[in-house]
């Protein structure tokens, strides 16, 4: 028994340094740029006087800056510590990764985590999939990058764009590939749809957009504007290629300038003919569309 743990261990032990090793971080400075420090103990200086002259990369994800800065664990050097490293980039940071790319002043990345957290104010922008799509832009505090997944998160003061739709919130959990985006908030996601004849605007607890299939829902109670018309229920669908949202759990609507009230287990929306209805045919929140990586 204590052979099958000891064996157990091990293979824990090298999983983990496998994972390590793939997230070694190599750093450059071309072209009129300079290394100084020590080779051996660290901590290295790259430096180049052209902006993003400094190239770091680490498995699909590449930063760049004037300066960057590679550490070692105290007590080891910097060969015998890889996959613990850390790496400092300062001095106007780009990110990069397929079509991502955000911008910063400074950037921290971390093998041992496989995560760079870039500082603010922090810009994002990932552009469409087609010519005809809308690219996705971010601003925040603080972004993190995973380089073992396609996933961003946004904190502080987080404002992402797509087209005509705008959501504000503390954080945003981002994976690039699905174009899904999770909005969450202490108090309330807000979520705006910019239109000539007045703004569409959905409040939240937490929203869950699919930004190139322009399709939402929203839960732990919601609030859907629709010009004089406000609905309140549990959680809310919204897809904005037909302008239907369906609101359920003990949902209401109201129109204040008719005096008109409506409600029902679900109500029908048509956010661009501007009318509400009973929806009379049994109705689930499709929740499996808009599951995180790994979330069952």
């Amino acid at each position: 028994m204590k052979r099958l743990a000891t064996l157990s261990l091990l293979c824990l032990m090298l999983v983990v340094a496998q994972s390590n090793n793939v997230r070694v971080i190599t750093i450059d400075s071309p072209n009129g740029g300079t290394v100084s420090g020590n080779p051996r103990s660290g901590p290295l200086t790259f430096e180049n006087p052209k902006p993003g002259g400094v190239v770091g990369k680490v498995k699909d994800l590449q930063i760049t800056s004037s300066k960057a800065t590679l550490e070692a664990p105290p007590g080891k050097t910097l060969d015998e510590s890889k996959g613990e490293r850390t790496a400092t980039f300062q001095e106007t940071v780009t990110v990069k990764r397929d079509r991502m790319t955000a911008t910063g002043p400074r950037l921290v990345y971390s093998e041992k985590t496989g995560q760079g957290v870039l500082e603010g104010p922090a810009k994002m922008r990932q552009e469409p999939k087609d010519k005809e799509g809308d690219p996705v832009e971010v601003t925040a505090n603080k972004m993190t990058f995973d380089v073992d997944t396609d996933i961003s998160t946004s904190e502080g003061n987080v404002s992402l764009k797509n087209g005509r739709q705008e959501g504000k919130s503390d954080t945003v959990y981002y994976e690039e590939k699905r174009g899904l985006a999770v909005f969450n908030d202490k108090e309330q996601v807000v979520l705006t749809r910019r239109r000539t004849d007045g703004d569409l605007v959905i409040r939240a607890k937490e929203v869950r957009s699919l930004t190139e299939d322009k399709r939402l829902i929203a839960t732990g109670g919601v609030t859907l504007v629709d010009g004089n018309i406000t609905t309140t229920g549990a959680s809310l669908s919204y897809d904005d290629k037909t302008g239907i949202a369906f609101i359920t759990g003990n949902a209401r609507s109201e129109n204040k300038k008719e005096g008109l009230v409506i409600s029902g287990t679900t109500l029908q929306h048509n956010v661009n003919k501007h009318i509400v209805v009973n929806y009379t045919k049994p109705y689930q929140l499709p929740t499996a569309d808009f599951k995180r990586v790994g979330e069952k």
